[in-house]
């Protein structure tokens, strides 16, 4: 069961009822960041870790996004990000970047990007790595370019993977203001345009030691990506949760004909239970590589049931759900994006055939 007490979850709902719900429209149609919601989780201590055992602060991530994906995926995948970012920090062994940043990017004060698109495909045969680190003088100078990463602006810092040589990669963790990085805003995707995405050109940009959070990049990324799989879970579940909570909204609508669809539901929340119930237990587990093969199938299933129920509810919604700016059609939009989130259906696919092979 999630960790988060009733306490906090009310509270968690007030922050979302009074600096989310009001501006999900603005998120969705007019690329509108939420800062005000991501600083009031920071300043509430929505992302605290400090004395608490890993395994609640993981089921109290999943429950934040899970409760913001809810209203909002775009939000809620922005809070992905930020905890993705809070994980680097929570595993590096580099003492003095984790005492720097942890505590202002749980507090509220700055929050974290990702930047791992790339490196995962890389890590699963798919793509190449983008950036190159070379050696300098107390760290590496880095060039190259991240096409998109996302939850970024001033007060964002974001993780990197480089190639240093032929056979070696770091791993940094640098602010949007680094001499020599150039931000390119990403605009125009059907959905997610408030999720404060850059394209990122890094001409000689100078990563000190005191940046790096691992030289040893490739066994990092091994430790880090099951919680990083972990927490794009729950922006399906809301989503799902959503969508059916929609659906029995408009059974009563023209005579009650909806009961004549083939999905109805009670056939998408068995499912999601099942899934929801799974997450939250991987998340408690005490040895997260262990959870890896079932963290991607949880991840995989979750993503072809919310492409399911949002366009089951979209029928039962009927030209309700056609509107633009109606929260049936945001949800498709959302729901195709995360089928799209690396790692994608396909990337997952690869990954969970290769567990068969």
């Amino acid at each position: 069961m999630p960790a988060m007490n009733n306490e906090a979850v009310r509270r968690l709902e007030e922050i979302i009822h009074r600096d989310l719900k009001p501006k999900v429209r603005a998120v969705d149609s007019d690329a509108h960041y939420p800062l005000d919601y991501m600083v009031a989780l920071g300043r509430e201590g929505f992302f605290r870790s400090e004395g608490e055992n890993i395994e609640d602060v993981r089921v109290n991530g999943v429950r934040l996004a899970e409760e913001t994906a809810k209203s909002c995926m775009t939000t809620a995948f922005n809070i992905w990000c930020h905890l993705a970012a809070l994980t680097y920090l929570r595993l590096t062994d580099n003492a003095e970047l984790k005492q720097k940043l942890l505590p202002k990017l749980e507090n509220g004060e700055l929050r974290g990007g990702t930047g791992l698109s790339n490196p995962m495909k890389f890590y699963a045969g798919m793509d190449k790595l983008y950036l190159k680190a070379e050696p300098a003088d107390g760290g590496y100078s880095l060039t190259g370019q991240l096409p998109m990463v996302s939850n970024l602006g001033n007060d964002h810092w974001f993780g990197a993977v480089a190639a240093s040589g032929e056979r070696e990669r770091i791993m940094a963790f640098l602010p949007c203001r680094a001499d020599g990085l150039t931000l390119d805003e990403r605009l125009g995707f059907l959905g997610l345009n408030g999720s404060a995405t850059y394209a990122c050109q890094f001409d000689q940009v100078f990563i000190p030691r005191e940046w790096v959070v691992s030289e040893r990049a490739d066994s990092f990324i091994e430790s880090v990506r099951p919680t990083f799989v972990l927490y794009q879970i729950p922006l399906g579940l809301g989503i799902i949760e959503s969508s059916i909570r929609s659906m029995r909204q408009a059974q009563e609508k023209q005579g009650g004909c909806n009961r004549l669809l083939p999905v109805q539901p009670e056939h998408l929340e068995s499912e999601w239970l099942r899934l929801r119930e799974r997450t939250y237990l991987l998340a408690g587990s005490p040895n997260m590589q262990e959870a890896w093969k079932p963290l991607l199938q949880v991840r995989l299933e979750t993503a072809y049931l919310a492409l399911q129920a949002v366009q089951a509810c979209m029928l039962h919604q009927g030209s309700a759900g056609y509107l633009h700016h109606s929260a049936p059609s945001r949800r498709l939009r959302e729901a195709y994006f995360f089928a799209n989130l690396t790692p994608t259906v396909r990337h997952l696919e690869k990954l969970n055939r290769a567990f068969t092979n």
